[in-house]
């Protein structure tokens, strides 16, 4: 598949994300997730994001990720002003931890810098969306808790996007020797 087809593929399904997290929180709030949790029923496309994220830096560059978040954001204005603000700021902060934990770690040990940026983006990320959208009262224990958890199970999908843009970049790089 020609480069300039994978990054707009990959870049409507990073936009289509935030967009999905942003709508299935107003349309249906907060849900279940296991044990005994609740988090905003976007969370699992938030989850997502971030192996998304992890797959635009390793094809197209840290720039191209960015600029997306602030697209995304602009997007979800239209869905809801409040939750666009608190995402797109969440996504950012979440991204610029993310960036400091994978970029360094993507070279030695991807795998586990997957998992890593996952893990500290999805909890800088949790706290600014919390305080944010809901204010200081859904930032419990539980409501922290119940998002980066949701957020984690998106951990094993966002493996396997990341090392398949892993895998077509290195390809490039060895057909251009």
């Amino acid at each position: 598949m020609h480069k300039n087809l994978k990054f707009i593929l990959l870049a409507l399904a990073y936009l289509g994300v935030i967009l999905a997290a942003n709508w299935a929180l107003v349309t249906w709030g907060m849900i279940s997730i296991g044990f005994g949790l609740m988090a905003p029923a976007g969370v699992f496309f938030a989850g997502l994001s971030f192996g998304l994220r992890d797959a635009l830096q390793e094809s197209h560059g840290r720039l191209s990720t960015i600029t997306l978040i602030f697209i995304g954001a602009g997007l979800s204005w239209f869905i809801s002003p409040t939750f666009a603000l608190a995402s797109g700021i969440a996504f950012l902060f979440g991204e610029l931890a993310d960036l400091a934990v994978y970029t360094p770690l993507r070279q030695k040990q991807w795998t586990t810098a997957v998992i890593a940026s996952n893990i500290v983006g999805s909890i800088i990320d949790s706290i600014l969306f919390l305080l944010l959208a809901f204010g200081t009262e859904e930032l419990t224990w539980q409501g922290l808790a119940g998002l980066t958890l949701g957020k984690f199970y998106m951990i094993i999908p966002s493996i396997f996007i990341v090392k398949y843009y892993r895998n077509q970049t290195n390809d490039l790089l060895r057909q251009s020797v």
